[in-house]
């Protein structure tokens, strides 16, 4: 079985975020504790598995996993899956992927690839207990980002963004408790237009590199506050990368780059 790690939304090897990929021929999926052992084998915050689908509306199927569990809605294993099958040539121009979203269409361009997923429009919600304590820092605002139900943060400025230092345990705790999936904080950004950082330790991922999803909300969020639909985010992790975003309605359009750092054989 062939697999490859692809670094998304990245514009260079071992920047952005590593995925690994995995490309079936069409017919069944295999067993799902066989794709968790290689998800956590690989040990990247997302493993995508993806086949030929057999539904009227969509091209390939398509799933990802954490680690420790199946997700439902991932954009750099998205952007990544979509790379490594333009690489190669099994699609071209547009590509509609069934998933626990729902359809999502990836759009292949010569400077990148763009990402058609649905909006997660955050609704402001007072701070859980414990939540500055886990960051170190007072939020401004606390929100949760629609049904993927991260907490999105808002802090006051970008040096505060870069300078979190979590307390996982502690916040592990209130993802658990408020049934959350990750924590995205944010700030207004100075050379971006907004940065961010998302933690998911309740995923086994301490902190995600580049989080395609959460700028599902922070599109939304930043487009109302700063007043423009096309806007450029940053996600100031260790590897850091670069997301375009745009929203329309229900929709949350993300664009970015994408290499492939690793391509080999499965030995199972």
């Amino acid at each position: 079985m062939r697999i490859r790690v692809v670094d998304a939304f990245a514009d260079r090897p071992f920047g952005g975020n590593p995925a690994a990929v995995c490309l079936f021929d069409a017919g069944a999926w295999p067993d799902e504790a066989w794709m968790q052992a290689v998800a956590a084998e690989m040990n990247h915050a997302e493993t995508a598995f993806a086949r030929p689908s057999e539904r009227a509306d969509a091209d390939w199927d398509l799933r990802w996993f954490t680690p420790t569990k199946e997700e439902v809605l991932c954009g750099h294993a998205t952007l990544a899956t979509t790379h490594a099958l333009a690489a190669d040539g099994k699609v071209s121009g547009k590509v509609a992927f069934a998933s626990l979203s729902g359809i999502l269409v990836a759009t292949v361009e010569d400077d990148g690839i763009t990402l058609d997923f649905p909006v997660n429009r955050p609704y402001e919600v007072p701070a859980p207990d414990g939540l500055a304590a886990s960051l170190a820092v007072e939020p401004l605002e606390v929100y949760v980002a629609g049904e993927l139900r991260d907490l999105l943060v808002v802090v006051r400025d970008e040096a505060t963004v870069r300078a979190v230092v979590p307390d996982y345990a502690v916040m592990a705790g209130i993802i658990q408790r408020e049934k959350l999936r990750g924590v995205i904080v944010t700030a207004q950004g100075s050379e971006y237009d907004f940065v961010s950082r998302f933690f998911a330790p309740g995923s086994g991922i301490p902190e995600d590199p580049v989080t395609g999803s959460a700028h599902t909300s922070l599109a939304p969020y930043w487009g109302e506050r700063l007043g423009r639909n096309e806007l450029v985010g940053y996600q100031a992790s260790a590897r850091g990368g670069v997301v375009q975003v745009s929203s329309s309605g229900d929709r949350v359009y993300l664009k970015g780059q994408a290499i492939t750092v690793l391509d080999g054989e499965l030995s199972v």
